[in-house]
C-alpha cells in the first residue's frame, strides 16, 4: 500500500487542479471580476499560510535581508500577480479545457527559458537533443491549433449544466478574435509562470527556506493584487461576496489549491521526483474535458482536443529527453568512479592503454549510452 501512495496522490493532485479550472470558469461566467477574484484568492492563501509560518518560522524571519525581500517582491509580481491575473483573463476569453490543455506546455516553456539563460544545453546530434527540439515544435503546433482551428463541436455530456448561469446565452460565446487573443494571453501567462519557476529554483539554492519564501510572496502578491483590482474594478459594489459558486471558487483556490495541493506536490516530488509528477499532467486535461462539459455545459471542439494532444506529445518528448540525459549522466559518473577506484589500486589509467583497448572501451561506452 505504501508503494501505491505516490500514484494515488498524483491522481488526487490532478483532480484538485481540474476542480480549480471548473469552479474558476463557473465564477467568471457568473460575472465575477477576474482581478477581484485573484485578490480574494491571495487573501485566502495568506490567511492559511501566514499563521503556520508565524508558528514554525518566527525565529528565521530575521534572516530575510532587504535584498532578498526585494527579490521576493519582484518574483511575486511576476509569478503570482501578473501571471495569475493574465491566466484568469485568458480563461474568461476561452474555456476551462483550453486552460487545462495549455498547462501541459509549462515544462517545455520552462526548458526554453532555461536554455536562453544557459541553464540547459541541447546537443542536436544526440537523440535526446532531437527529442527536446521535437517537443518544442509539438508545443508550438498545439498552441496554433488551439488558437486557429475550431473543428466540429462535440455535444456536452450534460446539456443541463450544474453551475447554471442566469444570463447565459449565445451572446456569451467568445468571438473568433477574442478566442485567439485569449489563447495567446494564456501562452504569455505560462511563459511568465515558467520564468518564475526558473528564477525561484535559483533563489531557493541561495535561500532554501521554502515556507518563508512562499508566505512572503503570498503577502506581497496580496498587496499588489489589491492595487490591480482597484484600478481594474472601481465599482466596489462588485466586490461584494455572494453565497454562490464565486465564494466556493475563492475558498477552493485559496485553501485547497494553494494549501493542500502545494503540500501534496512537494511530498510527491520528494518521493518520486518532479518528472514523475509532470507525467500525470495530461490526466488533468482528460478530467477537465469531462467535468467542464458535465458541470458547465461547455461545448468542446475537436480543435481543443487536437491542440491539447499535441501539447501532451511535446510534454512527454521533453520529459523523455530529460530522463534519458539523467541516465547517461548517471552511467558516466558511475564509470568515472570505477575508473578512479582502479587507478588507486594500481591499474593503468585509460589514457595509458593501447589503441585497441581504447576502441573497445569506446564501443562499450557507446553501447551503454544507447541502452540508457
Amino acid at each position: 500500500m505504501e508503494a501505491k501512495k505516490p500514484y494515488v496522490i498524483a491522481v488526487v493532485i490532478q483532480l484538485i487542479y481540474t476542480g480549480m479550472f471548473v469552479v474558476s470558469k463557473a465564477a467568471f461566467d457568473q460575472g465575477m471580476n477576474t482581478y477581484v477574484f485573484i485578490f480574494y484568492r491571495m487573501v485566502a492563501a495568506s490567511l492559511l499560510l501566514l499563521p503556520i509560518a508565524i508558528v514554525l518560522e518566527r525565529k528565521n524571519v530575521r534572516s530575510l535581508s532587504l535584498v532578498l525581500l526585494l527579490k521576493l517582491f519582484f518574483y511575486a509580481l511576476i509569478g503570482n500577480t501578473f501571471s495569475l491575473n493574465l491566466y484568469n483573463v485568458s480563461m474568461k476569453f476561452t474555456s476551462a479545457t483550453v486552460a487545462s490543455a495549455s498547462s501541459n506546455s509549462m515544462p517545455v516553456v520552462a526548458f526554453c527559458l532555461a536554455l536562453l539563460l544557459r541553464m540547459e544545453v541541447v546537443k542536436l546530434r544526440s537523440l535526446s537533443g532531437k527529442a527536446k527540439v521535437a517537443g518544442v515544435a509539438l508545443c508550438l503546433a498545439g498552441v496554433f491549433v488551439l488558437a486557429f482551428y475550431t473543428g466540429p463541436a462535440l455535444s456536452p455530456v450534460n446539456p443541463h449544466r450544474a453551475f447554471a448561469v442566469a444570463h447565459a446565452s449565445n451572446n456569451n460565446i467568445p468571438s473568433r478574435m477574442t478566442w485567439i487573443k485569449g489563447t495567446f494571453f494564456m501562452v504569455l501567462a505560462n511563459v511568465t509562470w515558467a520564468l518564475w519557476i526558473v528564477l525561484q529554483s535559483a533563489l531557493l539554492k541561495e535561500y532554501p527556506n521554502k515556507m518563508l519564501v512562499t508566505v512572503t510572496q503570498c503577502v506581497f502578491s496580496t498587496v499588489q493584487c489589491f492595487f490591480v483590482a482597484v484600478i481594474a474594478e472601481k465599482d466596489f459594489s462588485k466586490w461584494n461576496l455572494r453565497m454562490d459558486i464565486s465564494l466556493v471558487a475563492i475558498f477552493y483556490t485559496g485553501f485547497v489549491v494553494t494549501g493542500v495541493s502545494y503540500y501534496l506536490q512537494a511530498w510527491c516530488m520528494e518521493m518520486k521526483g518532479p518528472v514523475f509528477l509532470a507525467m500525470w499532467n495530461p490526466l488533468c486535461f482528460v478530467f477537465t474535458i469531462f467535468c467542464s462539459s458535465f458541470f458547465l455545459g461547455e461545448i468542446v471542439h475537436l480543435g481543443s482536443i487536437l491542440g491539447g494532444a499535441l501539447l501532451v506529445g511535446g510534454l512527454y518528448s521533453v520529459l523523455w529527453a530529460k530522463g534519458r540525459e539523467s541516465k547517461v549522466e548517471l552511467m558516466s559518473s558511475t564509470a568515472k568512479m570505477i575508473d578512479g577506484t582502479k587507478d588507486e589500486q594500481g591499474y593503468k589509467k585509460p589514457q595509458e592503454k593501447d589503441d585497441g583497448n581504447k576502441k573497445q572501451e569506446e564501443s562499450i561506452s557507446s553501447w551503454g549510452v544507447e541502452q540508457a
